[in-house]
């Protein structure tokens, strides 16, 4: 069944023109300077109350004959950024709903400071309007969390920035789906027919068949060992395709780690560390996310290709072991060093596949990704909230990281840059005769110094991209994100992080 866009929205989304109560059954006010009609019971409430404006509060203004909820804005410092808008509007969003309103209307503030805080503060309550799929289809009177949401924006653009955020949404509301689903709602083959029910337009091609796996996918393959003995496990690779109706300026190739479950394999998470491990397909999730998002865009000269690497890490007879030899798409020869790195084995067949196919069709200005929820050491290294961006030396030389950092921060999707080292890839090197390079040590991502880094290095050596470099025939731009500490801090909702840097990246220039 396909889903349209309107069901991918939260609930009935509309622009206001003032405030009035048959439009809505709350005002939420996030903002200090209030409307004029409210600015004196406002400061009436100042005069006895010091906390008024660090504390959600919920009160009756009887010259509007309306409730309001006021959740303000904190006192900005030099380092704050537009995050402190969308916190606000979801704070206002989920005091109304405790409230039991059903039709808020939310003032969207005008910043001088941040140019972007007012699509921003929409998807800021929009994110807290999300209800997970789980719940949506077990119990379906509860999959709205209000009926309807006023938008009141005091500028010409009030519309149009409407219609970027319920699309930015849209996108978000697919990786949160994909990404935060359980190991058996979200397994491999139950996340194809979700992207055909939600992105049906789209080319799309499924590769599950195991022997084309081992053939053209050997690395993913021997993640998939042994899932594959459960027929609603099984692994697969979901490949999207946007091909834009006018001749192609750019072409983005984005793989992403579609980890259903990870159990660690034969290296197995233990000590109670494997909760929240459904979550290691929030880069799938991303792409996905992000097609969506391609699909109602509908860019005129972005060529867009995506494959979602799509397995479970299990456990048992079938696993894949360290001390395996493999050889990757490349023709690399890989040891196996930990199964619990299996999202880069996942992707790197993948990504190898894009590489050859931007050499042999020569396609115009071509930058592969990776994004995966891949490192504990990201999380240490950029904390909570934030993505990390890696490039590859011809990525680098164009600034990319930085472009999309900068980006990310004006949007609220913030990002820390890393830059890959000769000592990286070294690190990678074979040890005895007979390998190429060794898969990843056998200690965890958080007790290897360059953690994150290290799998970076990884995927350019495993993959041929090394061969693509700046001073080559073919120069290649790549990028690898690391979301684990952006994506799913579990319990925590998805955040469907970083598609919206990433369009605003690449989809508006």
């Amino acid at each position: 069944m396909n889903i349209t866009f309107d069901e991918l929205l939260p609930c009935s989304v509309k622009i206001a023109k003032q405030i009035q109560k048959t439009k809505c059954d709350v005002v939420c006010i996030i903002d200090r300077q209030v409307p004029t009609e409210l600015a004196e019971l406002f400061n009436e409430f100042r005069t006895f109350d010091q906390a008024f404006d660090s504390v959600v509060s919920c009160f009756k203004s009887h010259k509007l004959d309306l409730p309001i909820v006021y959740s303000p804005v904190q006192e900005l410092t030099d380092y704050h950024d537009v995050r402190t808008y969308q916190k606000a509007a979801a704070k206002s969003m989920e005091r109304a709903i405790k409230a039991g309103f059903e039709s808020p209307m939310l003032v969207v503030p005008t910043s001088q400071r941040f140019s972007n805080s007012e699509l921003c503060t929409v998807l800021g309550a929009l994110d807290q309007l999300y209800v997970p799929i789980q719940l949506r289809e077990d119990k379906p009177a509860e999959a709205r969390r209000i009926k309807e949401l006023s938008i009141l924006i005091d500028t010409p653009k009030a519309e149009s920035i409407l219609k970027e955020a319920l699309v930015l949404e849209s996108g978000r509301r697919i990786a949160r789906d994909i990404g935060g689903g359980d190991p058996e709602r979200m397994s491999p083959l139950r996340v194809e027919v979700y992207i055909n029910n939600v992105l049906s337009s789209m080319n799309m091609q499924i590769v599950q068949d195991v022997y084309e796996l081992q053939e053209e996918y050997p690395l993913f393959a021997a993640v998939n060992r042994a899932a594959n003995q459960v027929l609603r496990h099984r692994g697969c690779i979901i490949f999207l395709e946007y091909v834009p109706p006018k001749p192609v300026r750019k072409t983005l190739m984005l793989v992403g780690k579609g980890v259903t479950y990870d159990t660690g394999g034969a290296d197995i998470k233990a000590g109670g560390v494997m909760a929240g491990m459904s979550r290691d397909k929030c880069g799938a999730a991303a792409v996905a996310g992000f097609m969506q998002i391609v699909n109602e865009k509908k860019p005129d000269d972005v060529h867009v290709m995506a494959a979602l690497c799509m397995v479970r890490n299990s456990v048992g007879e079938e696993s894949y072991v360290s001390d395996e030899i493999i050889t990757s798409r490349a023709g690399v020869r890989i040891r196996v060093g930990n199964t619990d790195a299996e999202g880069r084995m996942c992707m790197a067949d993948a990504l190898c596949l894009f590489k050859e196919k931007a050499v042999v069709g020569k396609l115009p200005d071509p930058h592969l990704f990776t994004i995966a929820t891949l490192t504990g050491h990201a999380c240490i290294s950029a904390g909570d909230g934030y993505s990390i961006a890696i490039d590859n030396s011809v990525a680098h030389k164009d600034g990319h990281a930085r472009l999309l950092q900068a980006t990310g921060q004006a949007f609220g999707e913030p990002f820390e840059v890393s830059v890959l080292r000769p000592d990286d890839f070294d690190f990678n090197k074979g040890k005895v005769i007979g390998e190429d390079i060794v898969q990843a040590n056998n200690a965890p991502s958080t007790r290897t110094p360059r953690g994150h880094q290290i799998p970076a290095a990884f995927l350019i050596q495993a993959t041929g991209l090394g061969k693509h470099g700046v001073d080559s025939k073919f120069p290649i731009k790549y990028t690898h994100i690391d979301i684990a500490g952006s994506a799913c801090v579990f319990p925590e909702m998805p955040t469907g992080a970083p598609i919206v840097a990433l369009a605003k990246t690449h989809l508006d220039t």
